[in-house]
């Protein structure tokens, strides 16, 4: 895929619920490989979670748009010295062709750039090795800081016992 095509734009607030919708399908949709939906039921997010995490100072939502499709999205907000990344999401049907890459590449630079920062963090669950791949290939190294499946941020019930989250970071 031509990423060179794809533009990431800070997202406006008509598209709070399009990108609860795409990171519940990138989640917990049917298709895909970053979906979650043989181990975690239920909605990875909604709107009024979007809204409450753009409510913190220095937090953005980027998007790539594409004609009738949000084709990606990512969050990322200034947390004292570091950055933490999450919602980040891929549509299923263009996952797989460079645009994730490609979207985590430019957030990165944009917060190097403007938030003064030189160190990324974001949790991902453990049982999730072909996504923690991703991201250590793309320079995240594992903590060692693993937590229980954190259900009181209602990101969705497991379906498994023992699920963990597992936090990543990135400096350069």
């Amino acid at each position: 895929m031509d990423v060179s095509r794809f533009r990431l734009e800070e997202a406006h607030e008509d598209q709070w619920q399009a990108i609860a919708d795409l990171v519940n399908l990138t989640y917990r949709g049917d298709q895909g490989w970053t979906r979650e939906t043989h181990i975690i039921q239920g909605d990875r997010t909604n709107r009024q979670a979007i809204e409450s995490a753009l409510s913190k100072p220095d937090a953005y939502f980027f998007v790539v748009n594409q004609p009738k499709l949000l084709a990606a999205c990512i969050y990322i907000v200034k947390e004292n010295e570091h950055a933490y990344i999450g919602f980040f999401s891929v549509h299923p049907s263009l996952q797989g062709q460079g645009l994730g890459k490609y979207v985590l590449e430019q957030t990165e630079a944009y917060a190097l750039k403007t938030m003064n920062i030189r160190k990324f963090v974001m949790f991902v669950v453990s049982q999730r090795s072909e996504l923690i791949q991703f991201y250590e290939r793309r320079g995240y190294v594992h903590t060692g800081k693993v937590e229980s499946y954190p259900l009181h941020l209602n990101i969705g019930v497991p379906k498994v016992s023992g699920l963990t989250i597992e936090y990543l970071e990135k400096i350069v």
